[in-house]
């Protein structure tokens, strides 16, 4: 459970009632996100208000009209997602940052370049956020918000977020270590062993975890491994 000291106010109106509820804002918005987390340790007290502030207590039967239940989990869990919750700006601003890293990363690892096929690096990533003037809502999941961020860089940087297919064989003496990188690193569409005992696969993997995947592949077999990209 949060302190009183680190939780926010998190507010929903339905008609002309109001309802609040103490959160810590950061595990709110892993709710959002779809994370799985008990609401108990969200919450700074175990009660819905009607002005927090004041310390007054929304009435059993406003909150059974509005909510058809009177258990403060799911009303509380209502109100993260549909009401607002207000943040200092020191907190939206480091919510904001770690929202922007996270859709970075996401891009970084599943687009490309769709002419070179190639991934493009993270500080190219940023930049032309910057110069799109992207907005990043720190309540909002990434997975919601990557399309229109992906479409406002577009006119800036070559982005296509796509899948690419690679061709790889991998020698007898490193198929210990290399296999399991191979094998579940993305999708494996195809794989046969070889009378030298060698290993030939072809998988399936996000565009740009590209030089990731070839920079393990090479640390495990020493460089001693063929790659081609197919079409």
């Amino acid at each position: 459970m949060v302190s009183l000291d680190d939780a926010v106010i998190a507010r929903l109106k339905k008609g002309e009632e109001h309802f609040e509820i103490l959160v810590d804002p950061y595990a709110a918005a892993d709710i959002i996100d779809g994370k799985d987390i008990d609401i108990s340790q969200v919450l700074a007290i175990d009660a819905i208000f009607k002005d927090s502030k004041k310390g007054t207590h929304a009435s059993e039967e406003s909150i059974q009209k509005n909510f058809k239940t009177n258990k403060v989990s799911e009303i509380a869990k209502i109100i993260i997602l549909k009401g607002d919750i207000q943040l200092t700006t020191e907190q939206r601003h480091k919510m904001q940052k770690n929202k922007r890293n996270r859709i970075i990363e996401m891009i970084v690892k599943n687009a490309m370049d769709p002419k070179t096929k190639a991934p493009h690096p993270r500080q190219r990533i940023e930049l032309a956020m910057e110069q799109a003037g992207v907005h990043v809502d720190p309540f909002k999941p990434v997975t919601e918000q990557i399309k229109v961020i992906i479409d406002k860089l577009r006119p800036i940087i070559p982005l296509s977020m796509e899948q690419v297919r690679i061709s790889i064989k991998i020698p007898a003496e490193f198929i210990g270590r290399a296999y399991g990188v191979a094998r579940n690193f993305g999708a494996l569409e195809r794989e046969d062993w070889q009378s030298d005992g060698s290993w030939i696969g072809i998988v399936r993997i996000a565009a740009g975890m590209q030089n990731e995947f070839y920079d393990r592949l090479n640390d495990v077999t020493k460089g001693n491994v063929s790659t081609k990209i197919l079409k």
